[in-house]
């Protein structure tokens, strides 16, 4: 079946069985094989960041409720927020104990890649299956010709925003460049309903720091892994975070990622940059103020900068398997059975597209399409660029992100702590600490 024929099979079927799971194998599904005898008396404890959509987390532990009644494994979850999973995966690959699976973020599987189990009949197996991963998915977690996590997938970012603000502001809809970007965020503040982006050490919400230097051309190494990023193109995303900076909402240095889901939900600002999960938190809610704002949130997709091109970057989300656990086979089940697409479909449907999917196969699902306003959200994972852009992934490029580099220099030179090139330099100095010559 190709794959358009196959889309269209999938959303003519999940009108009338929305509740029906629709296999998405694509030729080659029915080819792969996995072969895996969970350890008798297996118990697992799984440690994951916590939901910022609640039916994220209730499918979850529903499908972890299925995995027990089918295998006779516990399973122990453990939720933390996206701050401290990262340390607490840190000294448990360091101690040698702790939770058998850890769900984190970015670049953190390449800190301690030699403490993680290879998952690469896994991964082979789910991509044979499921048509195959995305570039990104081996760029973060196949560094030397093995799998060292299985991709979960990624929170997907995109411009958030009032219609009706955007209206009144003078645009008919959200601008596709950087110039008309800056003059409808100047009108908003004009209006008195200014937008907002996180400036303080928002893990998730430092994204759209990236965008912007990257939208210019401005990179933190290049492509030999050298630290490039007290560059021209770097000092233009910087004047353009500074002539930006005063139309936002005060406070946004201190914003963290519940921040801005705050802010706009409460009417503070109109746009800003996030996972779909404001808009969950709207139409979810029962509160009938809530149910209206929801109809006139929108999504878009960032500009384009000079580059030409979209210059995304989205919180990658890993699965990892640390040596130390007495059980990796029943580890390797427990992954395998949540993203197979009996279990990952619901997920994804439940958490309304919060969670871009890493395999090919699960871009025809119907929850990208059900909702116009979900569909930004859909190539998440195949258009973004990883942390470590232009160079390799690895130790320091894991390192730089949790140390936000990037996001550091974005807020010292918006808020104009510091100068552009100050702020440039003072960038280039701590990525040296990582990217040692």
């Amino acid at each position: 079946m190709s794959f358009d024929n196959r889309r269209k099979f999938i959303k003519k079927t999940s009108a009338a069985a929305a509740a029906v799971s629709v296999p998405m194998l694509w030729p080659s599904g029915a080819l792969a094989q996995w072969n895996n005898q969970p350890e008798k008396g297996a118990k697992l404890r799984v440690l994951r960041w916590k939901q910022f959509v609640q039916g994220d987390i209730d499918q979850y532990n529903a499908n972890i409720k299925k995995f027990t009644e089918k295998t006779g494994i516990e399973v122990r979850l453990d939720s933390e927020s996206w701050e401290d999973v990262r340390p607490k995966a840190a000294v448990a690959a360091n101690a040698g104990a702790g939770p058998d699976i850890i769900l984190s973020t970015n670049d953190d599987a390449n800190l301690y890649p030699a403490k993680l189990v290879d998952v690469s009949d896994l991964c082979n197996y789910l991509g044979k299956k499921y048509g195959g991963w995305y570039p990104v998915c081996e760029q973060y977690l196949k560094p030397a010709g093995k799998w060292i996590g299985v991709p979960l997938g990624v929170a997907g970012n995109a411009i958030v925003y009032r219609e009706s603000h955007v209206k009144a502001a003078g645009f008919d809809s959200f601008p596709k460049d950087l110039p008309g970007f800056m003059k409808l965020m100047k009108a908003l503040k004009d209006k008195g309903t200014p937008g907002g982006f996180a400036l303080g050490h928002a893990s998730g919400d430092q994204s759209w720091a990236h965008w912007l230097v990257w939208s210019h051309g401005g990179k933190l190494v290049n492509e030999k892994n050298q630290v490039a990023i007290d560059s021209p193109e770097t000092l233009k995303a910087l004047e353009f975070a500074k002539e930006l900076y005063p139309t936002f909402v005060p406070g946004t240095l201190t914003w963290q990622d519940p921040n801005n889901n705050k802010a706009f939900l409460s009417n503070e600002v109109s746009v800003t940059a996030n996972g779909i999960s404001i808009y969950y938190a709207a139409k979810t809610s029962q509160d009938p103020k809530m149910q209206e704002m929801a109809k006139d949130i929108q999504h878009a997709n960032f500009p384009i900068g000079p580059v030409g091109k979209p210059s995304e970057f989205n919180i990658f989300f890993n699965q990892m398997i640390f040596k130390y656990t007495k059980y990796p086979k029943a580890a390797k089940e427990f992954i395998r059975f949540m993203m197979e697409e009996e279990q990952y479909a619901p997920w994804m449907k439940a958490s309304i597209g919060y969670t871009c999917q890493p395999l090919k196969a699960y871009e025809a699902n119907p929850i990208w399409t059900v909702d116009p306003k979900h569909t930004p959200y859909r190539d998440a994972t195949k258009n973004m660029w990883p942390c470590g852009y232009a160079g390799k992934m690895g130790p320091a490029s894991a390192a730089a992100i949790a140390d936000f580099i990037v996001l550091d220099m974005v807020a010292e030179a918006a808020s104009g702590s510091k100068s552009p090139k100050e702020a440039a330099q003072r960038a280039a100095q701590r990525a040296k600490r990582y990217y040692k010559a």
